[in-house]
């Protein structure tokens, strides 16, 4: 099958959005289907540092194409559109309404992935637009709570045949031989004591006040923190020096090819997600978010301390993950410390961890998607 992705992502960036969709190119190309990927000519970059930085192996084509900021990416979207028709694409898989509904209007099946509800003033008119133009059209919700708010909210119904609930997922092969927490320290140059890790950005609502407060409240645990823009991550080193606290590293960004290891150097894993949660583009996805560190901390085989957000259950449960009530410190302190001090507990989590994340890893996911794009072709 030839798939025609287009993003309007930055790419190359650290954004989670852009590695999202690297992952699902790049797990469409492993299962041998015929890719290529457009994306706005932002910045460009040669394969090999695209493979670094997204943690890839099989390369696949980018097409970088010229847009004019002032027409919001109308026209990428549009040259991409066309683009993919050229090359002769069976279907076109998007993250972009403007994408979705310029491909239905040019008679090509499409692939709508939505990780939000549509945004802006001009994103729910293109919603309703593309689900009442005729044509092949499959719907990818990252969660069942998207996938049922977008027919709350719009007043529709997706039919089954075009919906398909995609979690995120994971590369099981780059965490199958992962070192023990002990080992991983040693070989990144981290002190040896028990280890609490934290990877990702360092947005409004992923818990930087909240990890702050246990730090404080553990003195004798380290805590890892791996990630984060520079711009986010310097206003913490300041506050914790103003604060003398001494048991909390920060990283800064690590290319995604390197994260694994980082997430291995802990004995733990946090996702301390507050009850608001801001996404790369704003607004507030605490009810629908799909966390991809969620599937690569099950994937690393770590004990899983995650906020009691009502979305998780959709892939967490207890007994893969110890649930605290968002921004409850002493909640969190009392959760860690009974990892700490329990061995066995932390690892029959971890163990059991493992084994659930078989069920998401990228492949899985592509295949899944494949399935349905070939029946939706016939």
């Amino acid at each position: 099958m030839k798939i025609g992705f287009i993003s309007t992502s930055v790419i190359p960036s650290s954004t989670a959005n852009s590695i999202q969709v690297m992952k699902v190119v790049h797990a469409h190309r492993s299962l041998d289907q015929s890719v290529r990927l457009w994306v706005p000519d932002f910045e460009q970059a040669e394969w090999d540092m695209l493979a670094e930085q997204y943690g890839l192996s099989k390369p696949f084509e980018v097409a970088w194409l010229p847009f004019t900021p002032s027409r919001k990416q109308y026209d990428f979207c549009w040259r991409a559109v066309r683009a993919a028709v050229d090359w002769g694409a069976d279907v076109i898989y998007t993250w972009s309404l403007q994408a979705a509904v310029f491909g239905l209007l040019q008679k090509q099946p499409i692939l709508m992935e939505f990780h939000d509800y549509p945004m802006g003033r001009i994103g729910p008119a293109l919603f309703r637009a593309l689900m009442r133009i005729s044509g092949k059209k499959l719907i990818l919700s990252t969660t069942h709570a998207l996938a049922q708010g977008l027919e709350k909210r719009y007043r529709i119904k997706i039919p089954p045949g075009q919906l398909q609930i995609a979690p995120n997922g994971c590369d099981l092969e780059r965490y199958a031989l992962l070192p023990d927490p002990r080992q991983a320290r040693r070989e990144l140059g981290l002190e040896e004591k028990f280890t609490v890790g934290y990877s990702g950005h360092f947005y409004a609502g992923r818990g930087m006040d909240l990890l702050t407060a246990i730090a404080i409240a553990l003195p004798d645990v380290n805590f890892l923190w791996v990630g984060g823009k520079p711009e986010d991550v310097q206003p913490w080193r300041q506050a914790l020096e103003q604060q003398d606290i001494r048991n909390v590293t920060i990283t800064g960004f690590v290319p995604n090819s390197r994260l694994p290891q980082y997430q291995a150097a802990a004995d733990v894993l946090v996702m301390p997600y507050g009850t608001r949660i801001a996404g790369s583009s704003g607004g507030d996805i605490a009810a629908v978010i799909n966390p991809m560190k969620m599937f690569d901390y099950l994937a690393a085989g770590r004990a899983l301390v995650a906020s009691e957000i009502p979305v998780f259950r959709e892939v967490l449960h207890e007994g893969i993950a110890l649930f605290c009530p968002p921004e409850q410190a002493e909640a969190w302190v009392a959760a860690i410390a009974s990892l700490r001090d329990d061995p066995h507990k932390r690892q029959r989590i971890s163990a059991q961890a493992k084994q659930e994340a078989a069920k998401y890893s990228w492949a899985r996911r592509a295949q899944n998607t494949l399935n349905q794009l070939e029946k939706l072709l016939q």
